[in-house]
């Protein structure tokens, strides 16, 4: 049985995701991230952050650990591809994409302070949109000439992680359904059952389909 402390629409909603697509036992422990002391979960996970998974009574932190973890474990799921496989380098090598591109970048576009500043200048919050919106041209053009999937024919976590990254362009000045491909691939990934089911028990309701 794995224990997931998770917040509503946030870097635990893949993990989440991969937990359902699975189809594992889990405990879901919900944690409000708007108060500065999280009382007995910083003891779990010190940042105060999610998610945090619990195996075997020990905590693991680190959305695309996590993802990457949960596939080795449940090989069953197919959510990454064999390890010897030729598309397994394919695998990890998006998985850091996605975490080292998106994630950082993300962080200082929705969280200023992250930068020492209320509210970003505008040159510095045109070149982080810059940034975002070039990384999303990269996996566009590589969607439309190597799709459906990021790793072709088959679905992975990797889709997973690309599914919670641009589901949080949703409000952004170009988000992810402008580009044909992106698009494609959204519609495609939000018609998984792991997602209906995602978003009725955390009780998301933008950007559902």
């Amino acid at each position: 049985m794995y224990t997931l402390y998770y917040s509503p629409g946030s870097a635990s909603m893949v993990v989440h995701q991969a937990l359902l697509e699975i189809g594992a036992p889990h405990r879901l422990e919900r944690v409000d991230l708007s108060k500065k002391e999280r009382g007995d979960y910083l003891r779990l996970n010190p940042r105060g952050q999610v998610p945090t998974l619990v195996i075997d009574d020990k905590p693991h932190v680190e959305s695309a650990a996590l993802l990457m973890l949960l596939a080795e474990r449940h090989p069953e799921a197919s959510l990454a591809p064999a390890v010897a496989s030729p598309l397994r380098a394919d695998w990890y090598q998006w998985m850091a994409f996605f975490t080292n591109t998106f994630g950082p970048t993300y962080r200082f576009w929705f969280y200023p302070p992250d930068l020492g500043s209320t509210e970003h200048p505008e040159a510095v919050r045109e070149a982080l949109r810059k940034r975002i919106e070039a990384a999303w041209s990269q996996v566009d053009a590589h969607l439309a000439a190597n799709g459906p999937y990021m790793l072709g024919a088959e679905f992975s976590a990797v889709d997973l992680l690309a599914l919670m990254y641009m589901r949080w362009s949703r409000n952004m000045p170009k988000p992810v359904t402008q580009w044909p491909a992106l698009k494609a691939f959204a519609d495609r990934l939000r018609q998984r059952p792991s997602w209906k089911r995602l978003y009725e028990i955390e009780g998301l309701t933008e950007w559902a389909a």
